[in-house]
């Protein structure tokens, strides 16, 4: 199994906008005042353009789908929350806490990576979301896989439930490793990858966010696993993105780290050091406005496309 892919699915944007019902749980978002809703979509697609178009120059396959035309699901953008790929030929798809942004589960959108990839089992979560009392997963959000030794490791938060994340592990065979993070005013931080990325070798993480009773169980578990543990400030975490991070491959295999300006610009000397010796290539994106209205940066932007293994 691979860590990292050189495919990936991103969600061109058509309504984008600051998402009240999302905003409950994600403190990271802050509403774009000052703007017509129009300038922040054009913004936003701008943002999302010129993201593209990096990542494609840099050797990476990038699959864009634009979202339906006038949508109700302002954070389309961000589709690694609702379906996440597996090299097993497995597709997965998942409850979503905010009930706007269950309509981004597109049949079309599953429909075009079965055809061109091949998955063959699509296992289906959304059901806990009409349970009497709804339990919510959202995806490599929720959940950051290290999907060579077979470990989920994962925050609990009101979008983060064990019922879900335990059927996820039963069906996939991974070993399930959870602990608590706080967010920037004491809240459950909301998705785990806004604190955590797990690269091949290495792993970028809060470890100053997450409950003191967990974190050098956390750190140990990692280290147990080979990965270098370079460490985030409580103020990169909550205030910069950095913990969004995504190692990719490019088509000549090479290993690239892609996160936001934000998340760049707010990393010491020697954190940029350490990344660089596990990394090929660092690539940054100005993402300002989509971080600000969606709470999510560049991770939350990706979804990564395993392709099942030929059997």
């Amino acid at each position: 199994m691979q860590q990292t892919t050189n495919t990936i699915l991103m969600i061109e944007p058509t309504n984008f906008c600051y998402n009240p019902d999302a905003a409950e749980t994600n403190k990271f978002q802050r509403e774009a005042k000052g703007l017509t809703p129009a300038e922040v979509q054009a913004r936003a697609l701008q943002e999302f353009r010129l993201m593209v178009e990096q990542l494609q120059q840099a050797g990476v396959e990038v699959n864009v789908i634009q979202d339906v035309e006038s949508s109700c699901t302002p954070d389309s953008i961000f589709p690694n929350n609702w379906f996440s790929t597996h090299q097993s030929g497995r597709l997965v798809t998942y409850p979503m806490a905010p009930v706007n942004r269950r309509a981004e589960r597109r049949q079309e959108v599953i429909d075009f990576l079965v055809q061109k990839y091949g998955y063959k089992d699509h296992v289906q979560l959304e059901y806990f979301e009409q349970m009497p009392e709804p339990k919510f997963l959202e995806g490599t959000g929720s959940m950051i896989l290290d999907r060579v030794n077979k470990i989920v490791y994962t925050a609990l938060s009101p979008r983060t439930a064990q019922e879900p994340l335990q059927e996820f592990c039963d069906r996939l065979k991974y070993k399930l490793i959870t602990f608590r993070a706080c967010g920037p005013t004491g809240e459950p931080i909301y998705h785990t990858n806004v604190m955590m990325c797990l690269g091949e070798t290495f792993a970028v993480v809060g470890l100053s966010v997450v409950d003191a009773q967990d974190r050098e169980k956390l750190r140990q578990q990692l280290e147990s696993t080979g990965k270098e543990v370079i460490e985030l400030t409580s103020d990169q975490t909550h205030h910069h993105f950095a913990g969004n991070m995504l190692q990719l491959q490019n088509r000549l295999g090479e290993s690239i780290l892609v996160m936001s300006e934000a998340a760049y610009s707010s990393l010491k000397e020697e954190q940029v050091e350490k990344l660089k010796k596990q990394n090929n290539h660092l690539l940054y994106f100005p993402i300002h406005l989509i971080e600000q209205c969606g709470g999510g940066s560049v991770r939350c932007m990706i979804a990564e496309i395993f392709k099942p293994l030929e059997v």
